[in-house]
């Protein structure tokens, strides 16, 4: 069953960010994960939820998301992700 992550992104530091999101990219591939939406335009339908940036990947399974998680390129790409931005993450399986 695929898994996704939905992950809101508060930028501070454009610049390192872009560090950060070329590390991550590569890890996400050498994972087998895809983005399906990668910070473009949004609408808040309802709520008070006002993300400035929102990236969603899909992954084979919860396992496999969490092994991209935990592996050594993503480790990576988080060490250079300090001060550059904010993010919550969860992950949830699909249906």
């Amino acid at each position: 069953m695929p898994a996704y992550l939905i992950v809101e992104t508060d930028v501070q530091d454009p610049e390192a960010y872009e560090r950060y999101r070329v590390e991550a990219s590569a890890s996400v591939a050498a994972a087998g994960g895809r983005y399906l939406a990668r910070g473009g335009a949004l609408v808040v339908l309802e709520g008070e939820w006002r993300p400035d940036r929102l990236v969603v990947l899909e992954f084979d399974d919860l396992e496999a998301a969490r092994r991209w998680y935990d592996s050594p390129g993503y480790r990576e790409a988080r060490r250079l992700r300090e001060g550059a931005a904010r993010m919550s993450m969860v992950a949830v399986e699909g249906v």
